[in-house]
């Protein structure tokens, strides 16, 4: 069995959390982070059993600030 990290994106709409895995493409929701987050990882297995995906290079995530009129 193999184990890769994923990048995993959670934001807010309305009453629900959304969590998104982009190197995959999976998308879940949940009332809280932690069962968003749960969610998407049980997505993310399921989608990886039936398709594979290539070797990638990790990804880091920051934040810029930009200033704009």
């Amino acid at each position: 069995m193999k184990t890769r990290s994923f990048t995993v994106i959670v934001y807010k709409e309305e009453d629900m959390y959304i969590a998104e895995c982009p190197e995959v493409g999976t998308v879940d929701q949940g009332e809280s982070i932690e069962q968003a987050v749960a969610n998407l990882k049980e997505a993310t297995r399921l989608y990886l059993e039936e398709f594979s995906l290539p070797e990638t290079f990790p990804r880091f995530i920051t934040s810029i600030e930009v200033s704009y009129a």
